[in-house]
């Protein structure tokens, strides 16, 4: 064997010689494969612990605080992973389409999809409004699509056309087409499902146009406004701005009061265990219940809410407005026969209206019967004569109407007042945001007792919101009296209930039901994504195992390959020292003789 010997001016003690070839050829390309294994492993370990410091928990105010903002800039149309929805909303006064848009889903079945209301290049929110409603083609329903088509065409120029055949469209009717027969709504649902494929490529099929009820209109504001809040969001339980964790984990959710033109709203989430009700009640607070699962498939049931919601058609300001009149002149006229009266019947001789502010002059007008009203500005008196409106019950757990309701825990509960609740409280009187029922019924009472000149020179100088008009001033002192009325005779909040806040905007956005509404109609899209997901993760490189995830047994894996190196080593130490025992030539392969200067020695 040709050996190598490499000898030093040193002690005798100090030398070494390298054999040119190993005597364990076998071993030593062992070796050689379990160091690389265990370098492997390394380097992977060094990546995995990477992978862990990228995923270590953030500031989530922060985080928050980006998204927020992100959410406010215009929308990259042309990042290819961007998916699209569309949502119309066909009012009874007009329709509207809102474009929203959203990544691909993170992966985790618990989340729900992060969808976001699509800004154009100025960083405008994309969402476009026609009138009249959709029902004032309730007589000639083959033109409804021709309707539609400035909404459609306006979304279409803003969605990618590439996206367009994969982005879905939703036509959902409201209390406007709920007012019409049922044929009426048919032939203009037929009407849209027939031509509007014709036009657009849009993801459009008949279930996606429908006229929704009132119930499902409560929902979906519900969900709006609890995702754009976070609220379906359980995994910040260490954040300090979360509000009170249930018992079950997740996080509180708000409920909501919705007052509009012609209908009132009123949802919120109640316990899955009900207290034992009258059988009349209980089939009642079943009708009114709405259970659901937001999750992307049954077995996810992190996301299955009990709702509350109940819709109250008549209860929105302008038609109980219509209905107090009508109270008025019928009530007014018949004492006027019964006592031969003449008032109301001459501007000289008005009825004294106490919810038109001081000096107001009006004419209530239904067929040919004429009523002249005066305003009087008198609050108080004004709600008492709302109060047989609310068409409350005895019984103790009846809100308006004698409609069944749920208890609700005002000492761990939380709602938001949309539409009316903000106008009554913000466009005239500017306390709106964190309600305080004292300091609403003082800022109301005030208001009403000013005379009509001092108002409309006040809203001449622009002490008033923007959004203040002159119906506005006229019928502030009635609506902020039915709305005190509504909340707390009807619904039976306390006066001093300091949960509520009155918004129009959240986080710098409008919050409409229609973004409930495209949650609750893609909550099955995050399931088709994991699948992908699925199916890319098993055709993926053998670097991406799961075990490289699994920490426990990773260690576990490198220990087992130290543990064989180790061993192996100590195998070949006995195997060498067996053969120095037992071979004497072998021993002089290995000891040279050690010379007083370097040099290089090549065996024969």
């Amino acid at each position: 064997m040709a050996r190598i010997s490499f000898s030093y001016l040193c002690p005798a003690s100090w030398y070494f010689t390298v054999p040119t070839v190993s005597p364990f050829p076998r071993q030593r390309v062992a070796f050689l494969g379990l160091f690389f294994v265990s370098c492997l492993l390394l380097l992977m370990l060094i990546m995995d612990f990477r992978h862990w410091g990228a995923s270590l928990p953030r500031d989530r105010q922060y985080e928050r605080y980006l998204a927020r903002v992100g959410e406010l800039e215009a929308t990259d149309t042309e990042d290819p992973t961007l998916n699209y929805g569309l949502v119309v909303d066909c009012g009874s006064s007009g329709s509207r389409i809102f474009v929203y848009f959203w990544p691909r889903h993170n992966g985790n079945p618990h989340d729900l999809l992060d969808i976001k209301q699509m800004r154009d290049r100025n960083s405008q929110p994309v969402v476009k409004k026609i009138k009249p409603g959709i029902s004032a083609m309730s007589d000639t329903p083959e033109h409804a699509s021709d309707y539609l088509r400035p909404l459609l065409s306006f979304a279409a120029a803003h969605v990618p056309v590439k996206k367009h055949k994969e982005t879905p469209l939703y036509i959902l009717c409201t209390a406007g087409m709920r007012l019409l027969p049922e044929r009426k709504q048919l032939a203009i649902l037929a009407d849209l499902v027939r031509d509007l494929p014709l036009e657009f490529d849009f993801l459009f099929s008949q279930s996606q146009a429908e006229v929704i009820s009132g119930k499902q209109e409560g929902v979906y504001a519900w969900i709006g406004i609890n995702f754009v809040l976070g609220r379906f969001d359980h995994e910040d339980e260490s954040d300090a701005e979360a509000p009170q964790e249930l018992a079950t984990g997740r996080r509180r959710t708000v409920g909501i009061l919705d007052m509009g033109g012609a209908s009132l709203q009123i949802a919120y989430e109640v316990p899955t265990s009900t207290s034992v009700l009258p059988p009349k009640q209980e089939e009642e607070a079943k009708i009114l219940l709405a259970e659901f699962n937001l999750g992307c498939d049954v077995q996810h049931t992190e996301h299955v809410y009990r709702v509350y919601v109940t819709t109250f058609l008549g209860f929105g300001g302008n038609f109980a407005r219509q209905r107090y009149e009508d109270l008025v002149l019928n009530e007014t006229l018949t004492k006027n026969r019964l006592l031969g009266q003449k008032t109301g019947l001459s501007p000289d001789n008005p009825f004294l209206d106490p919810c038109l502010p001081v000096g107001l002059t009006d004419v209530v007008e239904r067929n040919s019967q004429v009523l002249h009203v005066r305003g009087k500005g008198d609050w108080a008196s004004c709600g008492a004569m709302l109060s047989p409106l609310l068409a409350r019950s005895n019984t103790s757990q009846a809100s308006l109407n004698g409609i069944y309701q749920s208890p609700i825990d005002f000492n761990n509960s939380e709602f938001y007042g949309f539409s009316e609740f903000f106008y009554c409280t913000e466009d005239v009187l500017r306390i709106g945001g964190r309600y305080h029922g004292p300091t609403f019924a003082k800022a109301a009472q005030d208001y009403c007792g000013m005379a009509w000149p001092v108002l409309t020179q006040r809203f001449k100088n622009g002490l008033f919101s923007s959004h203040a008009d002159e119906h506005r001033l006229k019928y502030q002192c009635f609506k902020s009296a039915w709305m005190y009325q509504v909340l707390h005779e009807g619904f039976h909040f306390p006066y001093d209930y300091p949960h509520l806040q009155t918004a129009q905007l959240v986080y710098d956005r409008e919050v409409q039901w229609t973004l409930g509404a495209i949650l609750y109609k893609t909550r099955f899209l995050p399931l088709r994504d994991l699948r992908q997901e699925g199916v890319r993760q098993a055709h993926g490189s053998w670097f991406r195992l799961s075990f490289v995830y699994n920490h426990y047994l990773f260690f576990a894996c490198i220990l087992v390959v130290l543990l064989a190196i180790i061993l192996y080593l100590l195998r070949l130490r006995r195997i060498h020292h067996r053969q120095t025992r037992t071979s004497a030539p072998l021993d002089l392969l290995w000891i040279e003789e050690v010379v007083p200067m370097i040099g290089v020695q090549v065996g024969p």
